[in-house]
């Protein structure tokens, strides 16, 4: 709006430079190439990434399986998580001794995280693994898939706003060193006399 109303005031201003002007016309055009661009770009970065995210989920579902692990004994050995997303969940619960037979039919006995907080032997609790009946990370959900792609695309949005304003301000910052540099060079040629009897001025 302050663009605007800098263009309309400029618009009969006699004291207008043509740089006044231009600087004003590309406040405009980067405003307007903010709610252009940015929408655009962020649409595109989230679509992207929800196809990407939510093929990675159907991935994630048609290779990991749910099934049912049974304590052996309560394991004072933890394990270190290779997955950061849920460590920190997992370190809450306590790690077993555990049997499970994998989708192919063949038994495992490893020390994994059980999900419960006081685990007793015999107890049941479910285990997701891989093919080959190796445990794996909870498959990622729909939703959370969908919030990703939904900061994905804002981000994207921000990002495209921000490099639009950080080439209006090299724009102008470019614009204001040569008028600086041509009101030097006039001051140059103007100042030693100015105001001096005889010169004219």
């Amino acid at each position: 709006m302050r663009t605007i109303t800098g263009l309309w005031r400029w618009r009969g201003n006699p004291l207008r430079r043509a740089t006044d002007l231009l600087e004003a016309w590309v406040a405009l055009s980067a405003l307007l190439a903010m709610l252009v661009l940015a929408p655009v770009a962020g649409a595109a970065v989230g679509a992207a990434s929800s196809a990407a995210l939510h093929r990675a989920v159907q991935v994630q579902h048609d290779s990991r399986h749910r099934v049912q692990a049974t304590v052996d004994k309560i394991s004072g050995r933890p394990r270190i998580d290779p997955d950061p997303e849920t460590s920190s969940e997992r370190d809450r619960s306590a790690r077993v001794l555990a049997d499970w037979q994998g989708p192919d039919g063949s038994w495992h006995h490893d020390t994994v995280p059980s999900g419960m907080t006081h685990p007793r032997p015999g107890d049941s609790f479910t285990l997701w693994v891989d093919d080959d009946g190796d445990p794996v990370a909870r498959p990622m959900a729909s939703g959370t898939a969908g919030l990703h792609a939904g900061l994905a695309g804002i981000g994207a949005a921000a990002a495209t706003v921000a490099l639009i304003e950080g080439l209006r301000r090299l724009t102008v910052w470019s614009m204001l060193r040569r008028r600086y540099a041509r009101w030097d060079t006039e001051w140059a040629q103007a100042g030693p006399d100015w105001g001096r009897t005889g010169t004219g001025s």
